[in-house]
């Protein structure tokens, strides 16, 4: 009996390193690093969160239990694209009665 081949034995994107500085995430066979600095929402991810990432499109990264969109361009060039985030709490004590 002889079996037939069923693709590419890996997936496009996952994640292969973490770090108390960041994660290292393997897209398209190129291996990058998210340092928490410039990635927040990532630092208090646990493991199975931050490893659950779907690739979506060739350039658009998900993590659905985080609810993170990324496009791969922000990963490779982050000075191009400024990364704000705030939580309720820092709009409720920085908002004008």
């Amino acid at each position: 009996m002889t079996y037939g081949r069923h693709g590419k034995d890996i997936s496009d994107v996952g994640v292969t390193n973490v770090s108390t500085h960041g994660f290292w995430l393997l897209v398209h066979e190129r291996e990058l690093f998210l340092p928490f600095e410039k990635f927040p929402w990532f630092k208090d991810a646990s493991i199975g969160r931050l490893v659950n990432v779907k690739l979506l499109s060739s350039e658009h990264l998900y993590w659905p239990d985080l609810d993170v969109d990324l496009e791969l361009q922000s990963i490779l060039h982050p000075d191009r694209f400024p990364l704000v985030s705030t939580t309720i709490d820092d709009q409720a004590s920085t908002a004008k009665p």
